[in-house]
């Protein structure tokens, strides 16, 4: 069995990872770190786990010097040092944070404040959204986790971009979350008076997730992309739909465009292609690791509107970054993320 630790367990990612991590039958969590509840079990904090799991939180040492695979589910800023240590004692680190997201340190320094602590290290670490970088996966040590609102913007457009089908600006991405993506620290804005029975936008314009979704984008079409991006949060728990504006450069065809959309993904497990005519829902894919897409056009077939739609704790976050350990590992991709959406 292979040993796997979480650094960051008591957030809503962590706790995530936990929750998926106990069911999977190849690996065994062997520690657990958090720096608010160090010395406590696990099952103090999350009753879901009580009788599933004896974890103590103790210290990112004992993370790193017991596991080989090290999750890191922390705040930008706080993996750098954590993985470096975690490579040069040839573990395999995954961070599910934005520390190794975007390959400028310019851009870093301007959407989150601080530079690369360990610049050597972003040579080496692959952005993994796995329907993109699988082979680069498989061969590395150090992965950036994508985020949540990125992951389903660039699932949405991928065959799009690969196949130079689309203008590269003017691309417009609205996308709703549930409140768990601001994670578990207290807001005023994920406060239950302030975000029920209310529906509204927030960093209208300046969301820290546009910079990754615009670099990742680039790669994807060989140029550059531009976007704008306007997130939103829901009055849920979980889920992520983003609603993609984007102009096509010649007439199309909408059932070409599904036929491409089909054979695109006919070998990547997780993303599922609607039938025309149907909407893709949060519903659809709520605690499961799947993606769903549907595409559409505007009454004057001049735009294609693509929606994409994710549990953001998942795919958006904890499923992924075990998608992604099962590539490095060499297991089925599908391993442990076998998880059936609710039918209601």
């Amino acid at each position: 069995m292979v040993k796997v630790g979480i650094i960051g367990a008591t957030g809503y990612v962590g706790a995530e990872l936990l929750r998926l991590l106990l069911s999977h039958p190849k690996v065994e969590v062997a520690a657990l770190s958090s720096v608010s509840f160090e010395g406590q079990e696990i099952s103090n904090v999350y009753k879901t786990f009580l009788n599933k799991t004896n974890l103590i939180c103790n210290s990112m040492d004992d993370v790193v010097e017991k596991c080989d695979v090290i999750f890191t589910a922390l705040p930008h800023g706080l993996s750098e040092d954590i993985a470096k240590k975690a490579i040069e004692n040839n573990k395999i680190c995954i961070d599910m944070g934005a520390d190794f997201r975007l390959s400028n340190e310019d851009d870093y320094e301007k959407w989150y404040g601080k530079k690369f602590s360990q610049p050597e290290l972003h040579t080496k670490s692959v952005y993994g959204l796995p329907e993109l970088n699988k082979e680069k996966i498989k061969n590395c040590s150090l992965i950036a986790n994508p985020g949540c609102y990125p992951t389903t913007i660039e699932l949405g457009l991928m065959p799009l971009l690969k196949n130079s089908l689309i203008k590269l600006d003017g691309i417009i991405c609205d996308s709703k979350s549930g409140t768990t993506g601001a994670g578990r620290s207290l807001a005023l804005n994920t406060h239950f008076p302030e975000e029920n029975e209310t529906f509204a936008p927030y960093k209208v314009g300046a969301h820290r997730h546009t910079p990754e979704i615009e670099e990742t984008l680039s790669v994807m079409a060989n140029d550059k992309v531009s976007i704008t991006f306007t997130p939103h949060l829901l009055p849920i728990n979980r889920g992520i739909l983003s609603t993609i504006y984007c102009t096509p450069k010649n007439k199309v065809n909408l059932e070409e465009i599904y036929k491409l959309y089909v054979e695109f993904y006919k070998d990547k497990p997780f993303v599922n292609i609607l039938p025309l005519g149907e909407i893709a829902s949060i519903k659809n894919v709520r605690l499961s690791n799947d993606c769903y897409i549907s595409l559409h056009l505007n009454h004057r077939e001049d735009q294609i509107i693509v929606v994409s739609t994710i549990d953001n704790m998942i795919k958006g976050a904890a499923g992924q970054g075990i998608q992604n350990m099962n590539i490095i590992l060499g297991f089925d991709e599908t391993e442990g993320l076998n998880l059936i959406a609710p039918a209601f």
